[in-house]
């Protein structure tokens, strides 16, 4: 207790030792404390100072603790590699801000070029409408120029049925008659388009005699006739069908002559009216020969000189086919040129040439003048002599094994049936066609009959007698199908048949065909070319030809089409002028009312030209736009020269004699969208491009999300009835342009390419111009034709897969060549390209002309064609001879020739330097 509370109050003694321990240790910590801080703070400053003092000494090199500079620092070996990244990208950084200054500049020159080219565009625009009105008043002015230059002329006035004739000139004798005498020209204005009624037979009494096929055929005919009109107040031109008549219930003349008179729009003479008499058996009866038929005009195939009427009657052909079309198939080919027998003749003459004059005196007393001489019997003597002869095989009989076929007198009868006939023709060169002995016999039926057999199989007819009017030979020259020889040369026609060379006999048997089968073949062809016939006579032009209604498919439009570079890039290659006009049509057929004699002689006779055949064959058309292609174009002025003679540039003008003029695309394509979405794209921006024409032959529509480029031209989507190669060739309406560019859905052509070959095509309309070239050939171990596909310097086709050709070959191939050859395109899916060849080298004896040098024309990475079928080639082996069976003949012709543009880069296979092509 004492030293508790000694403690408590403070006291010393021996109580206050523990305090002052307690103090001692609390000193020591203190003076330690302190002295680590001295330590801890001093030192460092110390040796701080005391090695930057050792560092100040004036020998550099003996510093030991001082900074080092960045040189010796870099001495270090990775410090060295970062110095350099450093100095490498202080340089470049350098180098782009140098060229960020140069392009910064380079901007500002080109903002202030910009701002001048819009005030260029600006400019422009303003003179481009200045231009615009100056055009447009200058075509207002030359408008008003022309109305005042041509005054408008008011239509004929229409002369109808039951107004008084009795103004209507009589001529002398109803023997007299002629078109400008006996035919009513008022009833047939310019503009009525040639309307024709035709009476009904049965409603008459002569209507019960008549043979049921040729009635049967003649009213099958009249129903499907352009120019066939039910309304008899407008018409222009009345038939009756008279003949051929069934001899059991043959109306007496007497009888047939009062019918005729009390038809209901004869109007007392008949004039404008048409008798037809028919004749399908070569035992015709010319009952009309004492029936008074008045200005009515007659058809038939038998006339006396005294009955026919030049310039006003018709001779017509027999009707043969009555009701059943040829087979072609049947029809011997047109070669070799020379066969077994260089001529024959099969006939008895049944009646003396002084017993028909006495006959036909007591018809007609009005014959005059004393008998000719009957050089029968030289005949007869000749053509044994030169049969015995041996010196070439001829047959020759002048009497019928069996009963001879009922003809007229004097007339050499035909002996046996049709088909012996037919087969004695296929093997003879000539058909010798001997006139009856009676001179004013003009023509019979018999004579037809033999003509129209040796045509329809290649015979090529040998007539004696040039007294004779051939049918139709008013329009057709038959000089060049047949020899028309006088009776009294019959000495030397061996001599005169020996000396015709093969070319000339291939002409003319090609030329005897084309005959038969556009005048002669069918029903349909007769009643045509007969009305054909007269409407050229009394100048009316012909209805146009139909063309076909496309069916547009709506699609949608708007996807900007894309310019592919491969396309577009034509490198150092000029395409010519660059078309700037929006898309026109090609002009329409200008020449329908001012046709001139020499265009109507001239187009009914020649079978090789494309200028000749299609406008006037019996199904009677004119394109409507042919103007250019008939061979118009006088009136244009030269576009070609330029001043002081020097001509134009090749990039000044298209080339050609037309001065604008566009193409359409037509496409064919079946369920391939993309591939198809491409081949439009690629047309974009295509010089002189109308329009594109894609005919969807899919019965299943296009995808109704489909987006359609747009190429800057219309994109008409056509649809087809039904799936068909054929319809490639339609003439559809929408194409308005002559010319055609025929592109598979997957070719892949460049635009310089397409152009070149638009270029070439105008210089050569009549003919195919395309890339793809092929060629037939003659296989020696089968007898028989082969297509070809490899390459080749020779060809003969040019596929139409991508080619050129004028839309008048469209009418022809789709309603003029042979239904047979567009069958069997059909049939096999394949060929037309073969049948638009063989089409075109049968009118113009001409190949097609190959354009630059691509061999092949499909676009890479398309799905496969029909084309890479295996059957594809046996089928086209076999679609070429049967096409030859169809035309008779191999019309395909080769060629060597090839155009290429100088500015072409033309790279050949080292295989192919031996072709020639010609610049």
């Amino acid at each position: 207790m004492t030293g508790y509370t000694m403690l408590r109050n403070g006291g010393v003694g021996n109580g206050g030792q523990p305090w002052m321990l307690r103090w001692s240790s609390r000193i020591r910590l203190t003076w330690l404390s302190f002295t680590l801080f001295i330590i801890l703070v001093f030192f460092p400053l110390i040796a701080h100072y005391y090695l930057t003092t050792i560092d100040d000494a004036d020998d550099a090199g003996k510093r030991i603790f001082g900074p080092r500079t960045g040189n010796e620092l870099c001495e270090v070996k990775h410090v060295q590699d970062l110095c350099r990244i450093r100095e490498s990208v202080s340089e470049e950084l350098l180098q782009l801000e140098a060229k960020r200054q140069e392009l910064n500049s380079e901007i500002a020159k080109l903002n202030l070029k910009i701002e001048a080219c819009k005030k260029s565009i600006e400019n422009a625009k303003q003179d481009l409408l200045q231009l615009k009105n100056v055009i447009s008043q200058t075509e207002h002015s030359y408008k008003e120029l022309m109305a005042q230059n041509q005054p408008k002329l008011s239509l004929p006035i229409r002369l109808l049925p039951d107004k008084d004739d009795s103004n209507f000139p009589l001529p002398k004798s109803h023997r007299s008659c002629r078109l400008h005498n006996c035919f009513d020209y008022s009833r047939c204005p310019l503009t009525s388009g040639f309307p024709v009624y035709v009476y009904n037979s049965d409603q008459f009494d002569f209507g019960s005699s008549l043979d049921p096929l040729i009635k049967q055929a003649f009213e099958s005919t009249v129903r499907t006739n352009v120019y066939i009109t039910e309304n008899a107040n407008i018409a222009c031109l009345y038939i009756i069908l008279v003949g051929e008549m069934q001899e059991p219930v043959m109306p007496k003349p007497t009888e047939l002559e009062q019918q005729l008179h009390t038809l209901p729009f004869w109007r007392t003479d008949g004039h404008n009216h048409l008798i037809i008499n028919l004749s399908r058996k070569s035992e015709t009866q010319n009952f009309l020969y004492n029936v008074s038929t008045g200005r009515a005009m007659v058809a038939q195939s038998t006339f006396y000189d005294v009955q026919y009427r030049p310039g006003f009657d018709i001779v017509v052909s027999p009707l043969v086919h009555a009701m059943s079309e040829p087979n072609f198939l049947e029809i011997p080919p047109q070669v070799p040129v020379k066969r077994k027998y260089l001529f024959s003749f099969q006939g008895e003459k049944v009646e003396s040439l002084r017993s028909s004059l006495q006959e036909v005196r007591s018809f007609e007393e009005e014959i005059e003048g004393n008998a000719p001489a009957d050089y029968d019997d030289r005949i007869i003597t000749t053509l044994k002599a030169v049969q015995d002869s041996k010196l070439d095989f001829v047959l020759v009989e002048f009497t019928c094994k069996n009963q001879p076929k009922a003809s007229l007198p004097t007339e050499w009868a035909l002996c046996g049936e049709r088909e012996d006939r037919l087969e004695l023709l296929k093997l003879s060169t000539f058909a010798l066609i001997i006139t009856p002995g009676d001179t004013h016999l003009v023509i019979s039926a018999g004579c037809a009959m033999r003509l129209f057999e040796a045509l329809e199989v290649g015979a090529i007819p040998v007539i004696l007698g040039e007294q004779v009017q051939l049918p139709y030979h008013d329009v057709i020259r038959w000089n060049e199908a047949a020899l028309i020889i006088p009776k009294p040369r019959i000495t030397e026609v061996h001599f005169l048949l020996r000396s015709i060379s093969d070319n000339d006999l291939l002409a003319m048997r090609r030329q005897g065909r084309f005959l038969w089968e556009t005048y002669f073949s069918t029903s349909d062809s007769i009643f045509s070319t007969v009305l054909a016939i007269i409407r050229t006579r009394i100048q009316i032009p012909a209805v146009p030809i139909r063309e076909e209604a496309a069916v547009e498919i709506p699609h949608r439009s708007g996807k900007a089409a894309g310019t592919d570079p491969n396309m577009a890039d034509n490198g150092d290659l000029d395409l010519g002028p660059v078309e700037t006009e929006p898309p026109y049509s090609s002009p329409k057929y200008l020449r329908n009312f001012t046709l001139t004699a020499m265009d109507i002689y001239r187009n009914w006779n020649s079978a090789p030209g494309p200028f000749h055949l299609f406008p006037h064959t019996p199904f009677d058309p004119v394109l409507p736009s042919e103007a250019k292609f008939l061979g118009s174009g006088t009136g244009f002025r030269p576009i070609g020269g330029g001043a002081g003679g020097s001509g134009k540039e090749f990039q000044a003008a298209l080339g050609g004699n037309v001065p604008r003029e566009q193409f359409t695309v037509v496409m064919l394509t079946y369920e391939r969208e993309e591939v198809l979405m491409n081949s439009l794209e690629r047309l974009n921006g295509l010089p002189y491009l109308n329009k594109v024409v894609v005919v969807w032959n899919s019965p299943k529509l296009p995808s109704e999300d489909l987006l359609w480029p747009d190429i800057g031209v219309p994109i008409v989507v056509v649809r087809t009835e039904k799936n068909s190669l054929n319809n490639r060739f339609l003439p559809w309406d929408e194409i308005e342009t002559e010319a055609i560019l025929s592109i598979d859905d997957d070719a892949h052509l460049r635009h310089d390419e397409i152009m070149f070959g638009f270029r070439v095509w105008r210089e050569a309309r009549d003919r195919i111009v395309g890339f793809p070239g092929r060629y037939h050939a003659w296989d020696i171990p089968h007898q028989s034709w082969l297509y070809n596909s490899n390459y080749s310097c020779e060809l003969s086709m040019v596929l139409t897969g991508a080619a050129f050709f004028h839309k008048y070959y469209a009418y022809l191939y789709s309603y003029v060549m042979p239904q047979a050859i567009r069958d069997m395109v059909d049939e096999y899916i394949n060929c037309e390209d073969i049948a638009m060849n063989f089409l075109v080298s049968h009118i113009t004896r001409k190949p097609p002309i190959k354009v630059t040098s691509r061999w092949t024309f499909r676009c890479p990475g398309c799905p496969q064609a029909l084309s890479h079928d295996d059957s594809h080639f046996h089928e086209r082996h076999k679609c070429i001879n049967f096409f030859v069976r169809v035309y008779g003949y191999m019309p395909l012709l080769y060629t060597q020739f090839r155009v290429d543009s100088v500015l072409f880069k033309t790279r050949l296979p080292h295989d192919k330097t031996k072709c020639f092509k010609f610049i």
